[in-house]
């Protein structure tokens, strides 16, 4: 039996290693991410109306078998959900962007510290809370708020003065929408 001389070996496998490297991760790069949000946005990372900076470099979620999935969440503008639905560990993140300054803002309907009411609607059920304002906002902006003094946050749409909504993904009809804006 011939062996072969200990380089010989050492360099088939130096030989072995970029191949190797070569293989598809199965992370997807961030670089990607901020690709897809510069698509969607129209500016770059940093710029007025783009992410407000790149993706964490560190970022490890799985690679994705179809392009990336973005839109906006809660206030357009302010928030990008990027999401892979369709790969063997779906995962979604959520960038900050930088927002458009605006010329003339509506007045805030509901002041940070306010006593509101909360209507969460969903499929054959409506429920009314009283809660606080944990940010200011106007009508039409998702803020965040607090059913009890010391309980966690929920995100509720601004309805008018004094109401907010949450609308459960089953619930949300134009009845229900009237529903909210007609009761006092």
């Amino acid at each position: 039996m011939h062996l072969l001389p200990a380089r010989c070996l050492i360099g088939l496998a130096c030989a072995a290693i970029p191949a190797a490297s070569l293989a598809q991760s199965p992370y997807i790069e961030p670089a990607a991410i901020d690709r897809a949000v510069e698509r969607f946005t129209g500016k770059a990372a940093g710029a007025i109306g783009g992410a407000r900076r790149a993706a964490d470099p560190r970022l490890k979620l799985a690679a994705c078998a179809k392009p990336l999935a973005v839109s906006w969440h809660g206030t357009p503008g302010r928030t990008a959900k990027v999401a892979c639905a369709n790969s063997a560990k779906p995962w979604q993140i959520f960038v900050a962007v930088n927002p458009q300054p605006l010329a003339s803002k509506a007045p805030d309907a509901i002041k940070r510290g306010d006593q509101l009411t909360v209507a969460v609607q969903g499929a054959g059920f409506s429920i009314r809370r009283p809660a606080i304002a944990a940010e200011a906002g106007a009508i039409g902006e998702w803020i965040a708020v607090r059913m009890e003094r010391k309980g966690p946050s929920v995100s509720a749409k601004i309805i008018r003065p004094g109401l907010a909504a949450i609308t459960l993904a089953s619930a949300q009809s134009p009845r229900a929408a009237q529903q909210f804006s007609a009761r006092p």
